[in-house]
């Protein structure tokens, strides 16, 4: 496996310098940030990635205003309440994106959210316990707790709010199988997911950066 010495000199070259690689890298929110925000920052967020998935990310972002009206900007008190009729009534409203299934996962993470707030003091701090270096066992625990977050949604979801992670897209995954890394086209498994945990891991030792920079710089390197 190459350093992260050797990757960060190539993304330089395909960049145009160390200037213009370090303006691209995306930054995480340290766990006191993560803390500072409020339940329904997190509501918000997770329910936007699952509404953006499959859509054009433009055409959902235009119309979350709308989303914060209509869900009390995202209160997870009062969206754990919702009722089946207020959801189906949600599907006569031109304003949203009016997909039932989605829309139901509003009540189901607001409940799930709501619970991790219990027990954590905040959503925010139930991200924050997380060791970096243990970012997978991150994405397991909301794919099984939440809604609606399976697949990639879960790094998506933490991404949107600053939480440090890697992301898995197709130039990280180029990457890795010409290194050797790995040897599914879209690793799902726990064990090449741990798998992959291990090598940007020892990238950030080598380092210092986050795993969103690694992953940022990795996927700068990609032919």
């Amino acid at each position: 496996m190459r350093s992260f010495s050797e990757f960060y000199a190539l993304a330089c070259q395909h960049k145009g310098g160390s200037a213009q690689v370090d303006k691209g890298l995306p930054r995480a929110l340290n766990a006191e940030q993560l803390k500072q925000k409020d339940d329904a920052f997190y509501l918000s967020a997770m329910s936007r990635r699952i509404f953006r998935a499959g859509l054009k990310h433009a055409m959902v972002d235009a119309k979350w205003n709308d989303f914060e009206r209509v869900f009390s900007n995202f209160d997870p008190h009062i969206c754990a309440m919702m009722s089946d009729d207020f959801l189906e009534s949600c599907m006569s409203d031109t304003s949203l994106i009016r997909h039932l299934g989605k829309l139901k996962t509003i009540r189901s993470n607001a409940q799930f959210v709501q619970e991790l707030a219990r027990q954590k003091g905040g959503f925010g701090h139930y991200l924050a316990a997380w060791p970096i270096e243990e970012t997978v066992e991150l994405w397991f625990d909301l794919k099984k707790q939440g809604a609606h977050l399976g697949g990639y949604s879960a790094p998506q979801f933490l991404r949107m709010v600053g939480r440090d992670t890697f992301l898995l897209s197709q130039d990280v995954l180029s990457v890795l199988r010409l290194e050797g890394l790995i040897d599914d086209a879209e690793p799902k498994s726990k064990v090449e997911l741990r798998k992959i945990q291990a090598v940007f891991n020892e990238w950030r030792a080598q380092s210092g950066k986050s795993l969103c920079e690694i992953s940022r710089v990795i996927s700068y390197t990609a032919m």
